[in-house]
């Protein structure tokens, strides 16, 4: 029997490249949307595999929504990808932020639980929960989240947490840190520097602006991330895994090696302005991965300096 998995999130960066994976493990593999009728999916029709998942409509804070897809679908795996995935966008929507990720997972884990079973569940945490971490942070470190997206992943954290301990569940978070790829919105800074600076390569003339560039990030290839996500459900007990590369770059690093891989020098093209600065931000974010590496096997592959060629490679596909 094919194993099922269901991905809330599915049009997403994660939940495409999930979906991928999952297929080639020989998976049948299921998926929501807010629309499954209205939303078109892009992630995976870039794939070429859009006609191998099916998707359904569901609302992930409606307990009978979520009822009703586990019920249809009858999964051995369900992966929570779903929610508001952008920190800068929390600050100006913090009550949304905090429905779709904390009050979303929480749904999740009580039909779950309601249901009984075997489902294997994971929920997508992040390594913004630790807040400033200039000491490599474990899974051990104690949170400070510093943003409203911060705050509702690490709600989920703990909600995970009780549901494993208390009620039983096989239920884990990976604490992934940041993860690119072509699939990212132009609302992300990595994506918004790859794209303007191969349009200023191509002539645009424009001029690309920015906030803190001095802020350290550990920045991986989100196509292997997904890797680690399934490993982690196919361990015989459930445990909370950080996912990172291990290795942490400046944003003015980044930057460099976007505008290097095309050939400019980025002093000829950025302007820092205070408009784009966030009420509060992580200035350097450290993360230990070594856990990942001993109990999942799994290490990355890609890091800071191939991320940024991978995307300036794919911009220049794309267009």
């Amino acid at each position: 029997m094919k194993k099922r998995a269901l991905i809330f999130g599915l049009a997403g960066q994660d939940g495409a490249y999930l979906s991928e994976f999952l297929l080639g493990k020989g998976y049948s593999v299921f998926g929501t949307s807010r629309d499954a009728q209205m939303s078109t999916f892009a992630n995976l029709e870039r794939l070429g595999i859009r006609d191998r998942v099916t998707a359904y409509s569901a609302n992930p804070v409606d307990f009978r929504s979520v009822l009703d897809v586990l019920t249809k679908t009858e999964p051995d795996e369900v992966y929570n990808l779903a929610g508001q995935s952008s920190v800068g966008l929390s600050f100006e929507q913090p009550a949304d932020t905090f429905t779709s990720i904390a009050m979303a997972n929480i749904t999740l884990l009580e039909v779950i639980r309601f249901l009984g079973g075997n489902i294997r569940y994971y929920n997508a945490c992040s390594t913004e929960c630790f807040g400033n971490s200039i000491a490599p942070a474990t899974e051990e470190t104690p949170f400070y989240p510093r943003s409203p997206y911060a705050v509702a992943k690490a709600a989920s954290f703990w909600q995970v947490a009780y549901y494993r301990e208390s009620c039983g569940l096989f239920a884990c978070s990976g604490i992934l840190s940041n993860h690119e790829s072509p699939f990212r919105p132009e609302r992300f800074v990595t994506q918004k520097i790859v794209r303007s600076a191969v349009r200023i390569s191509r002539g645009s003339g424009e001029i690309l602006r920015l906030g803190n560039i001095d802020i350290c990030r550990d920045w991986g290839w989100a196509p292997e991330y997904v890797q680690a996500m399934w490993l982690m459900l196919q361990k015989e007990t459930p445990e909370d895994f950080i996912v990172a590369t291990g290795h942490t770059i400046s944003l003015r690093d980044f930057l460099f090696r976007i505008f290097t891989c095309l050939g400019m020098d980025w002093n000829d093209h950025v302007r820092i302005e205070d408009t784009f600065l966030r009420p509060s931000d992580i200035t350097e974010s450290h993360v230990d991965p070594s856990k990942a590496a001993k109990k999942l096997g799994w290490v990355a592959k890609y890091r800071a300096d191939s991320v940024a060629r991978l995307l300036v490679e794919a911009e220049m596909e794309r267009k």
